[in-house]
């Protein structure tokens, strides 16, 4: 039975895979990883998560700037929660 007013976790997938985030306003790559994703959203593990922008392009290749435009949802230590948005 469901909790009332409690949102169901989407189903992530286990990646840990190598990405990078280019911000709107920057042109430098930053490395991070994927830990887990959803069709909604990520978990990502970053050097900084305090000096990440609230918006960028998640890309799964260094070489390319297309990606996923994501928002930060959530910020604890290294981790960041990330929302994909069009």
């Amino acid at each position: 039975m469901a909790l009332l007013g409690r949102k169901s976790r989407k189903a992530r997938r286990r990646v840990q895979c190598e990405a990078w985030l280019a911000p709107e306003a920057d042109f430098a790559l930053r490395p991070c990883t994927v830990v887990d994703m959803h069709d909604e959203g990520a978990q990502l593990k970053v050097d900084s998560a305090e000096r990440l922008p609230n918006r960028f392009t998640l890309t799964f290749t260094r070489a390319s700037r297309a990606g996923r435009r994501c928002e930060v949802r959530w910020r604890r230590g290294r981790a960041v929660g990330v929302k994909f948005v069009a």
